[in-house]
């Protein structure tokens, strides 16, 4: 097990750079053009994936880093160059976690290298939780999955919204209810193969921020999967349901089981507060370049408390934020618990960090930070999502409450 550390090693400060540069030099000035077209940046993507940073083993590379820090770092470099380029790049991400999570090694090793595809031919995947009545509050999930015994397959109806990839991934994941009766636990995670029937894209959805990356509605309707697509397996699914009844039966009591939704939003909270940390840096960076050089009054605009004392308190809070992180991703790795929900306080430490940072710069820059000139604008735009998807601010808080305090907080 690695020791917590704040210095990146020789070979991570290596991939940071190769990261930044792309960010810098193919991602940034990229980022207002696809930001405008409200489009996949498939020729973006198709760049990562000829370098090497849209890959399986890159991401893998990251994930099994021993300090845990490989992640964390690659997603603030990634969306410090633009958010919404960078959530096309990893989204598919959070459905590769999804497997990895819940999957047996046959799935991992079948499924995974269908969602990223091969650089000549590139392709995305797509996480599917969320549903018109089933955002923060998971338990009250809508779509069914039921078994035919018969042929073997899984049937699944349902509605999902707020998808990453939503219709266009060449691999769902779908999260389903398979024993009402259960609440929460009786959820289970689906693979939805290519072209498989029933499966279409609804509304596509036109956003205040993160406007290059695609998010649509999931319609899902007599679904057919083979029973293989079931991750983890139908064994292991009667088993776990087993236990859950037998615990409701006694009272609630024991061990308590997660979800398929939520162990792959905790596996992947700290990531989505280094990619905040990754925009309120590139936010901050641009305010203090314009403080130093615009001058009003015959003196740099930084010349002034006001503005000095809020880039210093910008540079803190950020540096606070990362620093979360990057403890949480640590622990993730070497096996600690989250017994202060260590990983919801880092996604939403950053998450809040990211909007008031933005929102800073904008003010810094003042009419020109208002318009699209300037950058800030589309990242203070961008910003408002870290505060709303894989967990609100407030489940979040809800989250650290009910850990620090071990009672039934609603």
């Amino acid at each position: 097990m690695a020791e917590f550390t704040m210095e990146l090693n020789d070979d991570q400060k290596q991939v940071r750079d190769w990261i930044h540069g792309f960010a810098a030099e193919v991602i940034r000035p990229a980022a207002a053009e696809w930001d405008e077209r409200e489009e996949t940046p498939w020729p973006v993507i198709q760049e990562a994936a000829k370098v090497g940073i849209y890959s399986l083993d890159f991401y893998a590379q990251q994930f099994f880093d021993p300090t845990g820090l490989g992640i964390p770092m690659a997603m603030e470099e990634l969306f410090w160059g633009d958010a919404g380029i960078a959530l096309s790049i990893v989204g598919t991400g959070l459905a590769a976690i999804g497997v990895v999570a819940n999957g047996t090694e046959e799935q991992i090793g079948t499924w995974i290298p269908q969602m990223y595809g091969t650089p000549d031919d590139v392709k995305v995947a797509a996480f599917c939780s969320s549903e018109p009545d089933a955002g923060s509050d998971v338990g009250s999930m809508r779509t069914r999955a039921v078994y035919d015994q018969a042929k073997d397959e899984w049937v699944l109806n349902g509605t999902k919204t707020w998808a990453t990839n939503g219709g266009i991934a060449n691999v769902h994941i779908v999260v389903a209810v398979v024993d009402p009766e259960l609440g929460t636990k009786g959820h289970a995670s689906f693979i939805v193969p290519p072209n498989t029937p029933g499966l279409s894209q609804g509304q596509k959805f036109k956003k205040h921020g993160i406007r290059a990356s695609h998010t649509a509605e999931v319609v899902l309707e007599d679904v057919r999967v083979p029973g293989s697509c079931l991750l983890g397996g139908k064994d292991k699914l009667d088993e776990r349901l087993a236990r859950a009844h037998e615990r409701a039966r006694a009272g609630g009591s024991g061990e308590r089981v997660k979800n398929a939704a939520m162990a792959t939003f905790e596996a992947s909270r700290p990531a989505v507060g280094a990619m905040a940390v990754g925009t309120a840096r590139a936010a901050y960076e641009v305010a203090l370049d314009y403080a130093k050089t615009r001058t009003q009054f015959g003196r740099p605009i930084i010349d002034n408390q006001g503005i000095a004392f809020q880039l210093a308190d910008m540079r803190t809070s950020i540096d606070a934020a990362r620093l979360l992180v990057w403890r949480a991703s640590w622990m993730a790795v070497a096996g600690k618990p989250f017994t202060s929900a260590e990983g919801s306080m880092s996604k939403l430490f950053a998450s809040e960090v990211a909007k008031k940072v933005t929102a800073q710069a904008v003010q810094i820059l003042g009419g020109n930070g208002f318009t699209r000139e300037y950058p800030v604008e589309r990242m203070h735009r961008d910003s408002a999502i870290y505060t709303i998807f894989e967990g609100t601010s407030e489940i979040q808080r809800l989250v650290i409450a009910r850990t620090i305090s071990q009672m039934p907080i609603r």
